[in-house]
């Protein structure tokens, strides 16, 4: 099939293109390129799709109307799966409108895209941090999201908002996907894995946040990957019969899925596997909670499970391993 993916040189685009292409797809890979983290890393990872057969790059910001919208008319995608945005929690404080920009309007030239050219299913990237702080452990996709805590969780939870509404209209089957803190190789600069590395084994300190207190599901890139491309086929449909007792789910064409690894870690823990795998102890500087912040993440996958198979199941000192392998390469 013919697949459009946002996001291509990013973290998890570039792997599931990867993944879409290994499987015989034609894949065309949409990103900006932006500088909101080193360019290397982004040319690194399109580098490696660029010149597979199947792959077409095609360099556009998410947020031009007129350039996606012919794009959707050129190439007649028959899924897209749209994990472009402005990530970052902390970044959202500081540059509020790069997220508007990118999150909320680029991912309504998504859904016009999806409306106009008969996509028969649209995959998109949600995330853990919707659930903000909400006090009920593990969490899950029939809970209430209405407490963000941030203006990137607000985008996320607005992206689900707007997905039903155009499920719910035109009757395009959608699913979101709300990933918890995903890890591995060809990581983020801006996430822990890479900070913490980086000053270890150049014998600086860490910050670490809350004294270490803080529990993350880190999901390791191949599960989340996985889940991607086993949901995709997965395709919603209306379900007039449905009491609208669960957010989840919908009289319309839509679906809402937690992945993660379904076992919080201790930042302790975590750190701990880092310091294994560079063969160095940390310097550590205790610090108090972010704005933006939460304590604990947790997903609760059985609907995940129940519609794929797929529990994601990476172990974090074996999934550090391989990021801390690959960092060292990298640099």
């Amino acid at each position: 099939m013919k697949y459009l993916v946002t996001g291509a040189a990013g973290f998890i685009g570039a792997a599931t293109c990867q993944r879409l292409l290994d499987e015989g797809h034609e894949v065309i890979g949409l990103d900006n390129l932006n500088s909101y983290y080193i360019p290397r890393l982004k040319q690194y990872r399109l580098e490696k799709l660029l010149g597979q057969q199947g792959f077409t790059e095609a360099r556009l910001d998410l947020a031009d109307r007129d350039a996606v919208a012919e794009l959707f008319k050129k190439e007649k995608f028959q899924r897209v799966i749209h994990l472009g945005a402005q990530a970052g929690v902390r970044y959202s404080i500081e540059a509020p409108f790069e997220y508007v920009d990118s999150n909320l309007v680029g991912t309504m030239c998504i859904l016009e895209g999806c409306r106009h050219n008969d996509v028969e299913h649209l995959v998109y990237a949600s995330s853990s941090s919707v659930y903000g702080m909400n006090p009920k452990i593990p969490f899950s996709e029939s809970d209430a999201v209405d407490h963000p805590v941030s203006l990137y969780a607000a985008t996320k939870k607005s992206n689900e908002l707007m997905a039903h509404s155009y499920s719910n209209l035109y009757k395009i089957p959608t699913t979101g996907l709300r990933f918890f803190t995903v890890y591995g190789p060809a990581g983020r600069p801006d996430m822990a894995p890479w900070l913490f590395t980086e000053a270890i084994l150049n014998n600086k300190p860490i910050k670490v946040f809350n004294e270490g207190k803080m529990q993350r599901d880190f999901t390791y890139i191949d599960d989340i990957v996985e889940g991607i491309i086993r949901i995709q086929n997965v395709i919603p449909e209306t379900d007039s019969s449905n009491p609208l007792t669960d957010p989840s789910s919908s009289t319309a064409p839509y679906r809402v899925y937690n992945i993660g690894n379904n076992n919080p870690i201790e930042l302790a823990t975590f750190i701990d596997a880092i310091e294994q795998a560079c063969g160095k102890k940390a310097e550590k500087i205790m610090l108090p909670m972010q704005p933006g912040d939460v304590k604990r993440t947790y997903a609760d996958i059985d609907s995940l499970i129940a519609a794929t198979g797929h529990q994601p199941a990476v172990d974090i000192y074996d999934g550090i391993e391989k990021f801390v392998k690959w960092y060292k390469d990298f640099k």
